[in-house]
């Protein structure tokens, strides 16, 4: 008898960003971006100047979300990225930007 496929176990990543990544219209298109993926969190401004961005879903879902926040125009505006993973909390509902 085959066994049930369990659904691809949710992670959270979190990532800072840094470079030019305030003012630029960052979150707003990381909001727009997230909407073709099957994540939820939220991406926010922190006062250092970097952006903070917590997202949950498959590990495959977050590195393609990841890739294409690069490949939306956001590239050049990223000097460095600091990336955690961890276990999904599951507190998010949708993506949204925090002010």
């Amino acid at each position: 008898m085959p066994q049930p496929v369990q659904p691809a176990a949710r992670r959270r990543k979190t990532v800072f960003f840094s470079g030019r990544v305030q003012g630029v219209g960052f979150r707003y298109t990381a909001k727009t971006v997230a909407t073709g993926f099957e994540i939820t969190g939220t991406i926010r401004n922190l006062p250092d100047g970097r952006v903070e961005l917590v997202a949950e879903g498959s590990h495959a879902e977050l590195e393609a979300f990841r890739a294409a926040l690069h490949d939306a125009g956001l590239a050049g505006f990223i000097r460095d990225e600091q990336v955690i993973w961890g276990d999904a909390k599951n507190e998010f509902r949708g993506f949204e930007i925090v002010r």
